[in-house]
């Protein structure tokens, strides 16, 4: 069978990519080795884990609601009921990919592929070819050299979404984004939560100053952090880790979990066989996501600088443009990016570390959200918004925040900061009174002024 593009991998790039072609008018046909359209996003990561920490937020902030007028009393966490609500929003979102697919007239085929031509991908021993190949396979959980990871009670991100109970002794392995969500959820529904972060600081690449409130937020929560610490073994009792003088503490814990990055899927799909350049098992494409090889392309996790569902999904969209013969380009200097705990992280371009140890010259406008009234009113707690701009041009290079309602601002930063907005022209935005988003104006009038 011919097409004009073959697809592999349904998740966030893939699907997208389907979709889009479709709508070009496009013979499309998609790959999917899973049983489920939605990639790891929908199926063992973005989606679910938000689902879960919305459960747990309303868990935590109900038996914390004395202060709101809220009685406390027979407050209780059930967690098959929050799973099975996990599972009716998983359900849903997979309907309407379905349905995404019968509407742009893309035919599905589940199954694992392999590039056998530069032009033909092989599917349970059927062959199809295409003028057009886009390779979206995701990534997997990365597992470290470390002895005792396979014992049964040790979880990756996927596996400890089927838990049918809660632990009581959590112990996370890495400090990133995913492993700090997951944090956040077990510490709000009452879980012992203890995270070993290898780096001087959790949630490495994020502003730091972000990074330290959360920490301290988290921690209010109970969780307990050790920093800089290096995990030697896991044992059926204990995680052992040793800091840097090498003093070594066992860690309690009836459950592991392992959140240290994640690795691109691309072994075993024929990528070098036809000539394409992989580099660390990621495979190597330009600003229109065009590998070396004429007629392939990539886009997501397998190809990315950064591993992010939005991104994979703007990554498919410049490559099926490409394809389409339209001009498109990938663009990297605002790429917004959440985390989604309580308190929420957020942020867009250049961190003030990032900009600096490329030697920009920079000027930093922050507003503390405690003198923010929607965020006093509402969320209360820590929070920051703060602004990194050119310090000679005035140009916004880097929006970051912390705190109750940051995520959703998040996108306007980005599309602030690609237009190159400056720093009077903040000063002359009108935010709506009272919302969080104010603070970004007035950190930067501060500044001005």
């Amino acid at each position: 069978m011919s097409y004009d593009l073959i697809v592999i991998g349904a998740g966030p790039a893939g699907y997208v990519a389907a979709e889009r072609a479709g709508a070009h008018g496009k013979k499309v046909l998609l790959v999917e080795r899973e049983e489920h359209l939605g990639g790891v996003c929908l199926n063992w990561g973005c989606v679910p884990t938000k689902a879960l920490l919305a459960c747990a937020k309303t868990y935590y902030n109900a038996s914390h609601g004395a202060a709101y007028g809220v009685s406390a009393d027979n407050v209780r966490f059930d967690l098959a009921v929050a799973m099975a609500r996990k599972q009716k929003v998983q359900d849903g979102l997979r309907q309407g990919i379905r349905g995404l697919m019968k509407k742009f007239k893309v035919e599905v085929v589940l199954g694992t592929a392999k590039l056998v031509a530069k032009d033909t991908v092989e599917v349970g021993g059927a062959r199809h070819q295409a003028k057009a190949i886009l390779v979206c396979t995701g990534s997997r959980p990365a597992k470290p050299p470390i002895p005792g990871l396979d014992l049964p009670h040790v979880k990756d991100s996927s596996a400890i979404l089927s838990l049918t109970a809660l632990p009581k002794r959590l112990v996370v392995i890495g400090g990133g984004v995913i492993g700090v969500e997951f944090a956040c959820f077990f510490a709000s529904v009452g879980v012992a939560v203890e995270v070993v972060e290898l780096m001087p600081e959790i949630t490495p690449g994020i502003d730091t100053e972000c990074a330290r409130i959360l920490r301290e937020e988290l921690a209010a929560k109970g969780v307990k952090f050790h920093l800089g610490h290096k995990v030697t073994k896991v044992t059926a009792e204990a995680v052992h880790h040793v800091d840097a003088a090498g003093v070594e503490t066992a860690t309690a814990s009836d459950t592991v979990l392992v959140c240290i990055g994640r690795t691109p899927n691309t072994d075993g799909l024929g990528l070098e066989t036809v000539g394409v350049d992989v580099k660390n098992r990621l495979v190597q494409v330009d600003e229109r996501c065009r590998t070396n090889v004429p007629g392939i392309w990539a886009a997501g996790d397998c190809a990315s600088r950064i591993m992010l569902a939005h991104v994979g999904s703007r990554m498919a969209e410049v490559a099926v443009r490409d394809i389409c013969g339209e001009s498109d380009r990938m663009r990297w200097s605002a790429i917004p990016g959440v985390i989604y705990t309580s308190p929420e992280v957020a942020g867009a371009g250049l961190t003030e570390e990032a900009a600096k140890a490329q030697g920009i010259p920079v000027r930093v406008a922050k507003w503390n959200l405690a003198a923010n009234g929607r965020f006093l009113a509402e969320f209360g707690g820590k929070g920051l918004v703060k602004a990194v701009l050119h310090e000679k041009t005035g140009v916004l290079l880097g929006v970051h925040g912390v705190g109750g309602g940051v995520s959703e601002q998040v996108a306007a930063w980005s599309a602030m900061i690609e237009a190159e907005f400056r720093l009077r022209e903040l000063t002359e935005l009108v935010f709506p009174h009272p919302t969080v988003s104010e603070a970004l104006r007035d950190a930067a009038w501060t500044i001005a002024h």
